[in-house]
């Protein structure tokens, strides 16, 4: 599992080890007790100050893992005004959350926490950074930013973390990456955590760890230790009845708060107002959204005034929902580590989660990938009649009329009500008319009358998988490619106007809601470039990326005429 060798046995408990009193405390208040598998092997070698090459999913307790040693680096009484660490993140979501965390493990200690991302008024980091700060949870861009302008010094600094470096070099960070951690001391203890190890990842370790100790926790541990608290099921249904699909699945489960996860904005857009129109209080969250109306989505959801969230991968990292129940892939990821990192979303702490995925019946070699990736079998399930919706119905009527008359409300009120009515109808025929009163009340509204065609995976024709044209390539040092169809796009730009394949990923990755890992082949001439990109989301990044700027320029963004059909 892990290239320590003489880590820790697994009954250990937070208390065992050499951590301040305060930190301590309030773990106890949090309620830990024992540490993850990567806690287990990461922390103490990160206290005795070793450098550290971890790979972890989302879900596995990684924030923790570092956090915790790198508190113990703080200085007791009073602190000068320049960071000791520097944990640089994807996104502003996982930046926010990240500071959150540290700062809450840190209370006692009066740790000094700053979140460092755009989108946030620049002023008040510029403050708060001259006032003094401990640890810094900064994006790239923005800590180049600071660097740039001389607010960032980081002559003292102790500890760096990369923290999701995958998801930083997908998203064209590679470059910001290189200038922060050129400017950092000397020596310092460096962490590198990511949920893969591509050829880039085991070179920027190279580059910049010192004989780091080796974690791996991610396909055996969180797949194979971690998602036994998730239940994972698939339904199989064709791309138009989807939607409809969802709206049963969902009727039958109530969850308590759900993330649809959606490949494009446009998907997502769509598939929030389809959900509202079905009674679902749903929220959409993209990257088109300003920062204020991502706040905004979040604070309802957290909020419980709404309880289902349609997004897309990139704006959804970092999030941390603690009611959060079920998640389902409203289509197949088409890498299985982005599978994992979704439904490690839910069944944390101890707690029961649910993945659904919504796979179409051509899609039955992504469904095989994340299987083998897993160690699990994805239980194909079919999808609830007209029969088990009105059975679930019924049930949750029962459920909230039992509730009603647990509790301790004044039920006297009413009695006025039925003694009025007593003497024209028989009290047991007066109940049934309340029960349907409050059947109607359930969720679903009237009764769904069309029963849905069933669907198997074996249906799909032999060799009709998901895998197709231009499936097999990648771009950025040979990733494995996924099993989905690719179209070609024109973008008119290329090498003479300084284009790089960073910069092509990063555009899209930022802009469409794709991941960087789905982006396949890229072929940059002297003016102009052709990527592939997912079929389905071929449109979506088209009409993206004609509306932003590649380089500070805009480009010609089309079809590739040329590309084999």
């Amino acid at each position: 599992m892990s290239g320590h060798d003489e880590g820790p046995d697994e009954g250990f408990r937070f208390d065992d080890l050499p951590l301040r009193d305060e930190v301590l405390s309030a773990l106890v208040q949090l309620g830990y007790e024992e540490p993850t598998p990567i806690q287990r092997e990461a922390i103490p070698p990160l206290l005795e100050g070793r450098d550290l090459q971890g790979q972890a999913a989302t879900g596995t307790g990684k924030t923790a893992a570092f956090a915790l040693p790198l508190l113990e680096r703080l200085g007791e009484g009073e602190r000068g005004p320049r960071p000791v660490a520097l944990v640089l993140v994807p996104t502003r979501e996982l930046a926010m959350q990240v500071s959150q965390a540290i700062h809450t493990y840190g209370r006692g200690l009066g740790a000094r926490v700053l979140p460092v991302y755009g989108g946030q008024p620049i002023w008040r980091q510029l403050k708060e950074l001259q006032r003094g700060v401990d640890v810094v949870v900064a994006t790239p861009g923005r800590a180049v930013d600071h660097i740039g302008r001389g607010t960032l010094v980081l002559d003292a600094l102790q500890v760096v973390v990369l923290d999701e470096a995958d998801e930083m070099l997908d998203m064209g960070f590679s470059e910001d990456l290189e200038t922060i951690l050129s400017a950092t001391p000397d020596h310092h203890q460096t962490l590198l955590f990511s949920a893969t190890m591509p050829a880039r990842i085991d070179g920027l370790a190279r580059r910049y760890l010192h004989d780091p100790v080796r974690v791996t926790i991610g396909r055996e541990d969180a797949g194979a230790r971690h998602t036994p608290a998730v239940r994972q099921s698939a339904y199989v249904a064709s791309r138009k009845h989807k939607p409809a699909a969802l709206g049963r699945v969902l009727d039958v489960e109530a969850p308590t708060a759900a993330i649809v996860f959606c490949g494009t904005r446009n998907e997502v857009d769509e598939l929030t107002e389809i959900m509202n129109g079905r009674g679902y209080r749903a929220e959409a969250l993209h990257g088109g959204m300003s920062q204020e109306q991502r706040d905004r989505v979040m604070d309802r959801l957290r909020a419980e005034t709404a309880d289902l969230l349609v997004a897309t991968d990139v704006a959804a990292r970092g999030l941390d929902i603690d009611h959060l129940t079920h998640v389902i892939n409203y289509d197949v990821p088409s890498a299985p580590e982005s599978y994992v990192h979704r439904i490690g979303r839910v069944g944390r702490a101890g707690r029961e989660g649910v993945a659904i995925t919504l796979v179409e019946p051509r899609q039955q070699r992504l469904v095989k990938a994340i299987e083998r990736h897993t160690g699990q079998r994805l239980e194909v399930e079919s999808i609830p009649t007209v029969a088990d919706l009105r059975a679930r119905r019924l049930e949750l009527t029962r459920e909230a009329l039992r509730d009603r008359l647990l509790a301790e409300d004044d039920l006297d009120r009413f009695r006025g009500v039925l003694e009025s009515l007593g003497d024209e109808f028989d009290q047991f025929e007066l109940s049934l008319a309340a029960v349907a009163l409050a059947y109607e009340t359930v969720r679903g509204g009237e009764d769904d009358e069309t029963e849905l065609p069933e669907i198997r995976l074996d249906d799909a024709k032999a060799g009709g998988g998901a895998g197709g044209k231009g499936g097999g390539k990648r771009a950025g040092g040979g990733r494995p490619g996924p099993a989905t169809d690719m179209a070609r796009i024109y973008i008119g730009a290329g090498r003479s106007q300084g284009i790089r394949p960073k910069d092509l990923v990063g555009a899209i990755a930022n802009e469409s809601g794709l991941s960087g890992r789905d982006v396949g082949n890229i072929e940059i001439t002297p003016n102009f470039s052709l990527v592939e990109v997912p079929a389905g989301a071929a449109d979506e990044v088209i009409r993206t990326l004609r509306t932003t700027t590649i380089k500070g320029r805009r480009a010609t963004v089309r079809p590739d005429r040329d590309a084999k059909r």
